[in-house]
């Protein structure tokens, strides 16, 4: 626990407290603007309530989960600068997804569509909570097995599956089809099924290994939520105000979050708050047609999963008889060969937001 309490003694450093501020007005501008030019679009509200009720819950939360001595291990494989993080309050995804699940509901609460997105999301964050309390009890950085931990998520995504399928909101207005820029419709028919599957699989893992530095995943989620909701606005006519308002909850809750995990962090999401993220942004692009959107939006996401997957193979493909193969990256995810490469935590983190920053601008760009 010193470490962790040397950790909070210190002033957060000025340029982390000045980017969080930067981003959050950032993403406060967008939904203004969209507030404003948009007919039936309210982004703004729920970004702002939510963030507040979050970043008021956690400020009440972090001494709770002290005393309860839920604090971080770190894997010892990890970066050695790292291991002053030890002890450090995790499962944070506890005190802030039910605040972005609860203000995003309120928005349109006789909407089924987002009874569905929360319960998938709450559902998630659940699995993520068994995993996280098995390591701290255990005091390793494993919880639950791969496979035990991937038949859970799998599980969730299916019943949520199965309950838009007879919605008739799998795929939002063409069950099915997954459309695509330039106007091009990818008929799927029922293999939108595996491929929904795979969705939730690959999205909440994604977003579970970007959780890795202060304040990295937190803000590259935000800032994915918000884009999500602004291309919901600007797609058509009357837009989808409902999920897209419920994008912007979500958006918000993590800005509060990030009040207290930018760097140095006070407080972890953990798996708890990963997971969540990522099935919340699933379920989101699933019932609205929005997997384009996700996948250029959540660039980021995407390239700390495929540096872990390259990694793996290489290494696999190449080991001798010592056992040893070649890497690709110093450490993967991504994030840990740029910080073994020299680059500060902080500088990581600041240009892992203005590459989700410009990539929700191409999606917007290249909406369908």
């Amino acid at each position: 626990m010193r470490a962790a309490e040397g950790r909070e003694a210190q002033a957060p450093p000025r340029d982390a407290r000045l980017a969080a501020g930067l981003l959050t007005l950032a993403l406060l501008a967008a939904c203004g603007l969209s507030d404003w030019l948009v007919a039936n679009s309210m982004l703004t509200l729920p970004l702002l309530v939510a963030g507040l009720v979050s970043a008021g819950v956690t400020a009440w939360g972090v001494p709770r989960l002290r005393q309860l001595k839920l604090g971080q291990v770190i894997r010892e494989e990890g970066p050695q600068a790292h291991h002053s993080k030890a002890g450090t309050p995790t499962m944070g995804g506890l005190l802030v997804v039910p605040v972005g699940v609860i203000v995003g509901g309120l928005v349109s609460p006789a909407d089924p569509r987002l009874l569905a997105v929360a319960t998938v999301t709450l559902a998630f964050m659940a699995v993520g909570a068994v995993d996280d309390w098995r390591s701290l009890t255990r005091r390793t950085n494993t919880g639950l097995t791969p496979r035990g931990k991937l038949l859970l998520q799998a599980g969730a995504a299916l019943l949520f599956l199965i309950g838009a399928a007879s919605g008739g909101w799998l795929g939002g207005a063409s069950p099915g089809d997954v459309v695509l820029p330039l106007g091009w419709i990818l008929p799927l028919g029922l293999l939108i099924w595996p491929l929904g599957l795979f969705v939730f699989l690959a999205e909440s893992n994604a977003t579970n290994l970007t959780d890795g530095l202060d304040g990295l995943a937190a803000g590259c989620g935000a800032v994915v939520f918000t884009g999500m909701g602004l291309q919901l606005m600007l797609r058509g006519h009357e837009g989808d105000p409902a999920l897209a308002a419920f994008c912007t909850a979500m958006a918000g809750c993590w800005l509060g979050f990030l009040a207290h995990n930018r760097n140095p962090a006070r407080l972890f999401m953990g798996d708890t708050g990963s997971l969540a993220m990522g099935a919340a942004l699933s379920a989101v692009a699933l019932l609205s047609n929005s997997l384009w959107p996700l996948l250029v939006m959540g660039g980021v996401f995407l390239a700390e999963s495929l540096s872990v997957i390259v990694q793996v193979w290489v290494f696999k493909a190449t080991k001798g008889a010592d056992g040893v193969g070649r890497r690709v990256l110093r450490m993967a995810p991504l994030h840990h060969h740029l910080e073994l490469g020299g680059l500060p935590e902080i500088q990581v983190v600041n240009r892992f937001w203005i590459t989700s920053l410009l990539l929700v601008l191409l999606g917007l760009v290249l909406l369908p």
